[in-house]
């Protein structure tokens, strides 16, 4: 797909790990009318084999529904962004009730528009990264108990990983609190850039310089591939689910 100065090239990727089941869902969509605008998401879903599902597939399901409906002209995207966090979390607890499940999801999900500005939101930890050539230029932070603890100076990020409890969120759609939406915009763009959404079954086995080497050097596909079996090894057997979507800006030729 090519667009303002650039191509897009994308990939998304998934699979349960080591566990006994996926709760992971992730997608990839392109706008039914618009060409050049897309939307990557990734939700890791939480409270039991089918209560995680239940609650991904709502947010999946969510952010199908909205985008379809947005126009870049006419409509502001972190707006969108928003509302498919809250009308997500409002679905997975009316889910809750009925089911009489404890339906749970983080969400991280990234909209480009035709014209090169990028907006994102993030609950949970579920991450987006932005890489310019190799180099980091932003990350979402968790909404975690141990992010709590690196926020006050009290850990290292290298310690939050291994910390015991790096499981514990401090918000997320579907719990008895409104979640937090945490919203980010990038101006412009441009070649050379790559955006990466994953849940923390794949982030958790990388350091920056990791991801950025292998999301420059391998189209995303291949990347999507390597970082899968990757933290797939590096899980040696406690892996969790792992989802992600990458999307890179290719220089036109």
């Amino acid at each position: 797909m090519s667009t303002k100065g650039y191509r897009l090239t994308a990939a998304t990727g998934i699979h349960k790990g080591d566990r006994e089941y996926q709760q992971d869902q992730v997608a990839l969509l392109s706008h039914p009318r618009i060409t050049g605008c897309v939307l990557g998401v990734v939700a890791d879903g939480m409270g039991g084999r089918s209560g995680g599902r239940k609650a991904s597939d709502q947010v999946m399901m969510t952010a199908k529904q909205l985008f379809e409906r947005y126009s870049p002209d006419h409509d502001d995207a972190s707006h969108l962004l928003k509302q498919i966090v809250d009308e997500a979390h409002l679905v997975i607890k009316l889910t809750a009730i009925s089911s009489e499940q404890e339906p749970h999801s983080t969400v991280a999900a990234f909209l480009i528009n035709p014209s090169g500005d990028c907006h994102w939101v993030h609950a949970g930890d579920s991450r987006i990264y932005y890489f310019h050539g190799g180099s980091l230029v932003k990350r979402t932070l968790d909404h975690s108990y141990v992010q709590t603890l690196v926020d006050a100076g009290q850990i290292t990020e290298e310690e939050a990983n291994v910390h015991p409890q790096s499981n514990i969120l401090m918000g997320c759609l579907g719990a008895e609190d409104e979640p937090p939406a945490t919203l980010h915009y990038v101006q412009q763009l441009r070649p050379g850039d790559v955006l990466m959404a994953c849940s923390d079954g794949v982030w958790h086995y990388f350091s920056h310089n990791e991801l950025g080497s292998v999301l420059s050097s391998l189209s995303p596909r291949e990347a999507s591939e390597f970082l899968i079996e990757k933290a797939r090894s590096r899980g040696r057997g406690g892996g969790d689910n792992l989802s992600l979507v990458i999307v890179k800006l290719e220089p036109l030729a």
